[in-house]
């Protein structure tokens, strides 16, 4: 997927949406899902990223609350996959814009759907990316 396919996603975010769709399925998509999004809705309220980081952004949170992408979210497993794939190359992308007081609101707000054990599955987020500073 490259940022044009996101882009397509932009007009199905909505604040609202977002938190519906987050708070319900937080549990079965996992912290690292969860916290992914919340450091990338958290940023769209900050003025150091461009319009077109916004524009990624509200893409790619569009995408996680679309119910038509390119694999359902309904199937096992998989369905989720493909929508942490998209939120992680976002966040790629704004990595370096992404304050540690968004970083902080994010885990805030993770640690009302998920212990102290799961929050730690978050934190590994950027493991597997050596260039990234870990979340």
């Amino acid at each position: 997927m490259e940022l044009a396919d996101i882009l397509k996603y932009k007009d199905r975010f909505s604040k609202t949406g977002f938190m519906e769709k987050i708070s319900r399925v937080a549990k079965r998509a996992g912290a690292k899902l969860v916290y992914a999004s919340l450091i990338l809705y958290y940023t769209l309220e900050s003025s150091q990223i461009s319009l077109k980081e916004k524009a990624a952004i509200i893409g790619a949170l569009g995408y996680l609350i679309s119910p038509l992408d390119v694999v359902p979210d309904a199937i096992p497993i998989a369905g989720l996959g493909d929508d942490l794939a998209v939120l992680v190359f976002v966040l790629n992308m704004v990595w370096g814009d992404v304050s540690d007081e968004v970083k902080e609101k994010a885990r805030k707000k993770l640690s009302t759907w998920f212990d102290e054990d799961e929050l730690a599955g978050a934190d590994d987020l950027f493991k597997d990316n050596p260039d990234s500073n870990p979340v």
